[in-house]
């Protein structure tokens, strides 16, 4: 490698020889003393006529000099460069920073803690705007003006409702089994085994069954739907929705948001069900009551407004769940690591906003009485 200035303030480095990994990266300082002098030079020129071969240690060590020469505000032509390395530095500055990488650039916890504000005020900036875009669309539905395909919305409803049934099954049944163990653990101390039935029953009807459902979707349904929108937003299917005038909140939002709002209290209802006839097994096999005086005794426990407490609950969680999985998949980057982000995002965020939604809810309903 070496350096020579021309009459106009250029800089040509001309490059010789095999350029590999075997043979080792040279330093760039040579270069940095020529930017670094009282007359640095205005723009870079290379001449590689004489590189006889060159592998990743090459644009390693051009990428190296394009950041010397962007922070000294140099202009440098590529023009000399084989086009295997141009199309290679092109690809590199293409790719964004990681936040790992960033994490380890060397700034002080000030600054990382600023661009955590940062990202985190953004991410609340879209979200607002994400639930705006949402309520025009509900608007326009209403109105008969939205647009999606119907085969869409019955494809999604099926992948909602239909094909998640097993298993909700498997878990709806074993949450009833286990809430009527422990509780019949500690009632048959006290001769009380047929509240087993009410334990259970409630349980089921105004937490547990909507509960239980809500975390299944988030981890099975939620991160389909970031997934899926991810994808999308990496290939620029969403750019390409945008140019042809189509709205990708009503496109495919908009039904995967009814969807789900739709099946959850079917699921809810069907899964308050399965949870019953666990306890049972737990109260008839265990417990020796019988079949008859245990739903006899589940029935005089619950009410009507037990289980619409709990559907209730399910389209929230529904709702949720749908918003969740969506606005992650929207805001996903134009990689494979972002797609796994935006699912495990969606997945975090869902069962986090269930939480809140509760607690929320419960204390509504004890105030309402």
């Amino acid at each position: 490698m070496a350096c020579s200035r021309q009459p106009n303030d250029e800089l040509v480095i001309r490059l010789s020889g095999c350029w590999t990994l075997a043979e080792g990266i040279p330093s760039i300082d040579d270069v940095r003393s020529e930017c670094d002098g009282t007359a640095p030079p205005r723009q870079v020129r290379f001449d590689t006529q004489a590189v006889a071969g060159w592998d990743s240690a090459l644009p390693t060590y051009l990428r190296g000099l394009m950041e010397l020469f962007a922070s000294r505000g140099i202009d440098a032509d590529r023009s000399g460069l084989p086009e295997g390395v141009q199309r290679l530095l092109d690809l590199a500055a293409a790719v964004p920073e990681t936040e790992v990488e960033a994490a380890f650039a060397g700034d002080s916890g000030l600054a990382t803690l600023g661009r955590a504000a940062l990202r985190h005020w953004k991410s609340a900036i879209e979200s607002i705007r994400f639930l705006g875009e949402i309520w025009i669309a509900c608007v326009r539905l209403a109105s008969g003006r939205a647009h999606f395909r119907a085969s869409d919305f019955a494809l999604t409803i099926q992948q909602c409702g239909a094909e998640a049934v097993g298993i909700v099954t498997l878990v709806s049944f074993l949450v009833g089994l286990i809430l009527a163990f422990i509780g019949a653990i500690q009632l048959k101390q006290f001769g009380a085994q047929i509240f087993v039935a009410d334990l259970v029953g409630l349980g089921m009807a105004r937490e547990m069954g909507a509960m239980m459902t809500a975390i299944i979707m988030a981890g099975r349904t939620g991160a389909s739907f970031a997934a899926q929108l991810g994808t999308m937003t990496a290939n620029e299917e969403i750019d390409a929705l945008k140019t042809m005038g189509i709205s990708p909140i009503e496109f495919l939002v908009l039904p995967r948001l009814l969807a789900l709002t739709l099946m959850m209290p079917l699921l809810c209802l069907y899964s308050n069900l399965l949870g019953i006839a666990g306890g049972a097994v737990v109260g008839v096999g265990m417990l020796d009551l019988g079949v008859v005086s245990y739903f006899d005794q589940t029935r005089n426990a619950l009410s009507l407004a037990d289980f619409a407490a709990g559907l209730i609950k399910a389209v929230v969680y529904g709702s949720l769940v749908a918003l969740s999985g969506c606005l992650r998949g929207m805001q996903c980057g134009r990689s494979a690591a972002a797609v796994g982000n935006a699912t495990t995002s969606a997945v975090v965020t869902s069962i986090v906003l269930i939480v809140i939604a509760s607690g929320i809810i419960n204390v509504i309903d004890h105030i309402l009485g």
